[in-house]
């Protein structure tokens, strides 16, 4: 099954210690339907609104270390609150949403739950939330130190130029120089370059 939806006390299992209860408030309070998804490579969560008998829907990717889980849960809870406030008069993304995450964030952060070095990386969130947690290069760098660690997976930005890398469904590539923000790769079987998050996780299968 390609996912499931989430007994309360199951959920327990995905988020740090601390943060269960006022989570589970906000479930049964809005009357959320929380489903756990396999490994969504492009998103970590999705929300999508209530209507007609359908209650508010938000999924989040099972395979989150319990930091990056709850952060997830907390972008797409965001949403929901800013619908609630303003249904669809507003962006996805705009001011309205930045103000409702950093709310709810302030919230759990002020229970000292992250550590240090998350603590310090979502303060500095609160500034400006990204769109997408998956486009929050830093705090993806930060949360990613708490995965647990597979044999060869890494980083991008940590594999040297030259090497060769592998990613999900066997695709094989070379790194390539840094442009901007990400990094040229040239994939073996057909010569095309594509671009990679610097934050974006790779199987290491060679060093130049």
């Amino acid at each position: 099954m390609p996912k499931q939806e989430a007994p309360l006390l199951q959920l327990k299992n995905y988020l740090p210690e601390g943060s269960f209860d006022e989570v589970v408030y906000y479930l049964q309070h809005y009357k959320v339907q929380l489903t756990i998804t396999r490994e969504r490579k492009s998103v970590l969560g999705d929300y999508r609104n209530s209507y007609q008998e359908k209650n508010h829907r938000i999924s989040v990717n099972g395979n989150l270390n319990q930091y990056a889980f709850l952060v997830t849960l907390l972008h797409e809870l965001a949403h929901l609150f800013t619908f609630e406030r303003y249904g669809h008069r507003v962006q996805a993304h705009g001011q309205e949403w930045k103000n409702e995450f950093s709310k709810v964030l302030t919230q759990f952060l002020a229970k000292h739950i992250f550590p240090a070095d998350i603590q310090h990386t979502l303060l500095k969130t609160l500034q400006n939330p990204a769109a997408s947690s998956c486009a929050d290069t830093a705090l993806l760098r930060v949360l990613h130190k708490y995965d647990q660690k597979k044999e060869g997976v890494i980083l991008m930005e940590a594999l040297p130029e030259g090497a060769q890398f592998s990613i999900k469904g066997g695709r094989v590539f070379i790194k390539q120089e840094r442009v901007r923000k990400r990094f040229k790769c040239k994939e073996t079987a057909t010569g095309k370059i594509y671009l990679f998050s610097p934050v974006y996780e790779v199987q290491a299968l060679s060093q130049p």
